[in-house]
């Protein structure tokens, strides 16, 4: 099983480590394509702060991204698995993981990234800001730059298992599964559930649904060998406890080469 996370926005410092090597990162297909991106962005930052700034679309307190970016190439990194942080990273928990499931962390976690592409958790990266949805001078929209590399790279990652996929919108619009891999593909909404003058209330809510989406991962991965069909991740979905509502089962509602859409719904964090 393939598991595709969004990165977060925040990113822990890179701390003492080495840079680091581009030759040894996760889907070595995407090497040039990292690399136009790399070129650029750091360019950017190195030659005009304030143009970065607005390209970057940070405020004045976040000045010090701008610098961060333009010594990427010798900054320390570390696992990406470090390096990201935020609601659904720290649901997730990988430093507390038991050894097995670090194991399955480390085969079948992938972070989308706009300057990565995607990464495995692994993989030692230095902290950067370039978001999925931004579009640089040269370039352009990153989300259009990295469909053709990440099209030729992930079916083979993604093997014939299931994938799930928890990425947000804008990493979402950098590669979209197709034909018999879509259909292979499990999405997932978390709805919160309340009742209101006895009426029940669905509505989606940030917190909720990173913080569920990393719990749900870190419980599969504890549970034992990952699910090696969409109907086996739907049912070990279920059996961590969740209430899950899944269109998937209703023949008439399936979309052919279309992924299948899980609404997870909790009543409270």
């Amino acid at each position: 099983m393939l598991v595709l996370l969004p990165p977060s926005e925040g990113k822990a410092d890179g701390g003492r480590g080495r840079p680091f090597d581009p030759d040894v990162l996760s889907l070595p297909e995407l090497a040039p394509a990292r690399e136009a991106v790399l070129e650029e962005l750091t360019a950017l930052c190195s030659a005009d702060e304030e143009k970065a700034r607005e390209v970057l679309g940070l405020s004045e307190g976040l000045r010090g991204e701008v610098a961060k970016n333009a010594r990427l190439r010798s900054a320390p990194a570390r696992p990406a698995g470090e390096i990201y942080t935020g609601v659904l990273y720290d649901a997730l928990g990988l430093d507390g993981l038991s050894p097995a499931a670090k194991r399955r962390a480390a085969r079948s976690l992938l972070v989308f990234s706009g300057l990565w592409g995607a990464v495995g958790i692994k993989d030692r990266i230095p902290s950067y800001r370039c978001p999925g949805g931004l579009r640089l001078p040269g370039l352009g929209a990153l989300n259009a730059h990295w469909r053709g590399p990440l099209a030729a790279a992930l079916p083979a990652a993604a093997g014939t298992g299931p994938v799930l996929d928890l990425r947000s919108t804008a990493y979402a619009q950098m590669w979209k599964p197709t034909g018999e891999l879509a259909e292979r593909t499990v999405t997932v909404r978390v709805l919160q559930s309340s009742v209101v003058d006895g009426v029940e209330k669905r509505t989606v809510v940030s917190h909720f649904n990173k913080a569920t989406k990393g719990r749900i991962v870190q419980a599969l991965l504890e549970a034992g060998p990952l699910p090696g069909t969409p109907e086996a991740l739907v049912a070990a979905v279920r059996g961590l406890g969740y209430v899950v509502e899944d269109a998937g089962e209703q023949t008439e509602r399936r979309k052919p080469g279309k992924p299948r859409a899980l609404d997870v719904v909790v009543t409270e964090l």
